[in-house]
């Protein structure tokens, strides 16, 4: 019986690295395909069904984070990793603001890409699989379902995306008690560092403004230890 290979859209403008990685990545059964920028690329995410998208951040008449935006319209769930040459907090930043799931600076080695592949798609597959734990929410007026990854309210549905609702999740879990900061960290990211800690505090932001249509529901700072979700009566 064939295997189903895992489809990764890899858009690239280097001439010299896309076609390099192409070979890698097919070399180790990945079924991919190069994209020369990022309109090329949002043509090829449009047109084809990708399990995974490796999106260069710097790249001629279309860049890496519009792309991803663009993706995240149409799709909150395909995983997304920037290769990029800048090292700049902010950019990183930006591309976790842009729905990016990892990053990962060049240059780097074929068995770190390939490791960050494994673990973003094993994440992936492990939210998107059916757990036995408990997966509807009441926070205030509003219902979430962690495994459809849906925060409804009055009828209105908004679909969360992969890390959104990981967090949302642990934070419900963790209902009016503090949710440890490094805890949530390794839990979504596996990595407390500081480029995971400020993605995290954006998809905070974002959180809070899903849920500001009841004012008895809030997500506070707890300094030096993490957050809390507080429903007040």
């Amino acid at each position: 019986m064939d295997t189903i290979k895992t489809k990764i859209l890899l858009v690239e403008d280097d001439p010299s690295l896309g076609p390099l990685l192409l070979d890698y990545l097919e070399a180790k059964g990945f079924d991919a395909k190069l994209a020369v920028d990022g309109s090329k690329g949002a043509d090829a995410f449009f047109k084809g069904a990708f399990d995974l998208l490796l999106l260069d951040v710097m790249m001629p008449v279309k860049d890496g984070i519009t792309l991803a935006k663009e993706i995240r319209v149409a799709n909150k769930n395909v995983p997304i990793i920037f290769l990029t040459a800048k090292s700049m907090k902010e950019d990183t930043i930006e591309g976790f603001s842009a729905g990016a799931d990892d990053y990962i600076t060049k240059p780097f080695s074929m068995e770190e890409l390939l490791a960050r592949i494994t673990a973003v798609m094993r994440r992936s597959n492990k939210v998107r699989s059916t757990e036995s734990e408990e997966v509807n929410y009441k926070i205030g007026t509003y219902q979430f379902n962690s495994e459809k990854q849906v925060l409804q309210n009055n009828g209105v549905e908004h679909k969360l995306t992969t890390k959104e609702s990981q967090l949302m999740r642990l934070l419900c879990v963790h209902q009016n008690d503090v949710l440890d900061r490094n805890f949530a960290l390794k839990s979504i990211w596996h990595d407390d560092n500081y480029f995971n800690g400020r993605s995290m505090d954006v998809y905070i932001a974002k959180l809070r403004k899903y849920l500001k249509d009841d004012s008895k529901v809030e997500i506070i700072n707890i300094h030096g230890k993490g957050f809390k979700l507080l429903i007040n009566s």
